[in-house]
């Protein structure tokens, strides 16, 4: 919580810590006596990092005394847990994305001990996998392309990301990257200034190697390290942003005042706020990479090439975004057909 508490908008800290509120009163032993009354107010209370903890206070004694140890969160014990976080204070189960929440955030908890290595392992038990969401089952769904922004409604909305809030400038400069470079937003964040290729003039390039794995951990991009080409557009976006900050080759371009990865909710939010300014209905941040896809394939790049500017198989390339080459049959027919006459006039 305090790793984040910075970044976090309020309602973010009021739904992480209403969800920790509920997590911590459950990981105690089942020995314990009853919990003093507060108990849950407590804990909001006492989860905002600026807030000290008194430890003469009897809600606190009990959690001292009682709480379990992150070492004795085991498997099972996080099975009951998991289960009680489905149930709302009368014991009737919660809506599925209230207890789909409080889960999320009380795993990321573990995970993040996990990262840490206070934990060896994620001992939290998988979620059950209906036979409709098992991969084998899934099928590929193409992108809806006619539900993404055209070229100028995205340079508009990426403009409509500026505001007086200090972070607006580098979810801006983000999602410039995610459109006209085409990255993964996991890519956006783990840019380095020895990734980028920034001429006086032209077309530039970003060497695409790293990716955010797991929270701020760098590995590699999902389909492997790729070059990326980048108009004149995003490459002086780039320079501006480079030339207001202070970075050593090695260092990550993307990073908030306090030096942190950004967070995805503040990206989103930034992103929707922007996308609501110009009349435009929600999409993800993701999307602005199916857009870069989209607007590639309908400028006529081969898609040899966009595929590889993607990361991807042409296979799943033409599977997913097949709604962007509608046209292509009668291009291909005219173009077909203007060789043919060609050839025939030559002979003839």
């Amino acid at each position: 919580v305090a790793e984040q508490w910075d970044e976090w908008q309020p309602r973010t800290r009021t739904s992480a810590i209403e969800a920790l509120s509920r997590f911590v009163p459950l990981a105690t032993r089942s020995s314990a006596r009853p919990a003093p009354d507060g108990l849950r107010a407590y804990v909001a209370q006492t989860l905002d990092p600026e807030v000290a903890v008194d430890g003469a206070d009897a809600r606190e004694a009990w959690l001292v005394n009682h709480g379990l140890s992150l070492g004795e969160l085991n498997r099972s014990v996080l099975a009951d847990i998991d289960r009680r976080l489905g149930l709302g204070l009368d014991g009737q189960p919660l809506g599925p994305a209230t207890a789909g929440r409080f889960r999320k955030v009380a795993r990321s908890c573990i995970r993040r001990a996990v990262d840490l290595e206070v934990l060896d392992k994620d001992p939290w038990p998988p979620s059950a996998r209906g036979r409709s969401s098992r991969k084998v089952v899934r099928e590929r769904r193409a992108t809806d392309v006619r539900a993404l922004p055209d070229p100028v409604t995205m340079a508009a909305a990426i403009d409509a990301m500026s505001s007086h809030q200090p972070g607006s400038q580098i979810y801006r400069i983000m999602t410039a990257v995610a459109y006209y470079a085409g990255l993964r937003p996991s890519e956006v964040v783990m840019l380095r200034l020895r990734s980028l290729e920034l001429p006086t003039a032209g077309w530039g390039r970003i060497d695409v190697t790293e990716a955010d794995v797991s929270h701020d951990e760098p590995g590699e991009p999902k389909t492997g390290p790729r070059s990326v080409p980048i108009p004149p557009v995003l490459v002086g976006e780039l320079k501006n942003w480079i030339a207001s900050h202070k970075f050593a080759t090695s260092d990550l371009i993307f990073r908030t005042r306090n030096d942190k990865r950004p967070t995805a909710s503040n990206w989103s939010r930034c992103w929707h706020r922007a996308l609501r300014a110009i009349g435009q209905p929600p999409l993800r941040v993701y999307d602005c990479r199916h857009a870069a896809a989209t607007t590639w394939l309908q400028a006529g790049v081969p898609l040899g090439e966009v595929a590889r500017r993607l990361g991807h198989s042409v296979e799943t390339l033409v599977s997913t975004y097949v709604g962007a080459l509608a046209g292509d049959e009668q291009l291909a027919n005219s173009r077909i057909d203007a060789l043919f006459a060609a050839r025939f006039c030559a002979g003839a």
